[in-house]
């Protein structure tokens, strides 16, 4: 019943979300039938955000090796070209390479997006932590980050989001155009990534699943809302 509810939700926000583990049968059976590969030789390459509460939105991780993480805070690919060359040294003999990336967003049962129960709290907590600091943040005009040892990748990604910053102040939901704009970020940055380290693969194609993480209540299934599913030819990337 209350997974229905907040299935409800979701497509209210988001009308292309799928559930999470469907996410993953769905786009398997798609690497498997229309691209012919063999799953069971994928090594698995995230770039989501470190928080804790992403690790069981999808089932890939339960079928594919790996993952290899790229992602740190906001979803955004922190292992940069060296951690892209070291994914792509990792692939099995014959195998092939999958990268799943993305931000993430929680959603209450009253529809309040950015904000989610977590495990063993009574009170509802930001999702994304840090994209929804970075809001907080850019709400204020003045306010500029600075890059910093001690905060480098909460900095970095306030810097990034900053050429969206007016598209996202004038929506009509910021938490959700925070979230957006942070998955063009991301999505921007794999492709440029791939295309820079691309003679580092010893495979002929890359597979890559981009989208928006939709969290939920604990013990109640995620979300996902793909906004890119390729097939790579490296050959004529």
């Amino acid at each position: 019943m209350l997974q229905r509810k907040f299935d409800e939700i979701v497509k209210a926000n988001f009308p292309k979300a799928m559930d999470a583990k469907d996410t993953s049968i769905h786009y398997l059976g798609r690497m498997q039938i229309e691209h012919k590969i063999d799953i069971s030789k994928v090594l698995m390459a995230t770039s989501v955000c470190s928080d804790d509460i992403n690790v069981p939105s999808t089932t890939f991780f339960n079928v594919l090796f790996g993952p290899f993480i790229m992602g740190g805070l906001g979803g955004l690919p922190f292992a940069g070209q060296t951690g892209m060359t070291a994914f792509a040294h990792h692939i099995p003999d014959g195998g092939s390479a999958f990268i799943f990336y993305g931000p993430h967003i929680g959603i209450t049962l009253d529809g309040d997006l950015g904000k989610m129960y977590r495990p063993r709290q009574e009170d509802t907590g930001n999702s994304c932590g840090a994209l929804m600091l970075a809001l907080s943040r850019l709400q204020d005009s003045n306010y500029r980050p600075v890059l910093s040892d001690d905060d480098y990748q909460q900095m970095k990604l306030e810097e990034s989001l900053l050429p969206y910053r007016e598209d996202v102040l004038n929506s009509s939901n910021q938490a959700k155009a925070i979230t957006e704009a942070t998955y063009d970020i991301i999505d921007k940055k794999i492709h440029e990534h791939i295309k820079s380290c691309k003679a580092e693969f010893p495979v002929d194609k890359v597979t890559l699943l981009g989208g928006i993480i939709i969290n939920t209540d604990y013990g109640l299934d995620d979300y996902f809302v793909a906004k890119n599913f390729e097939v790579i030819d490296l050959k004529t990337f």
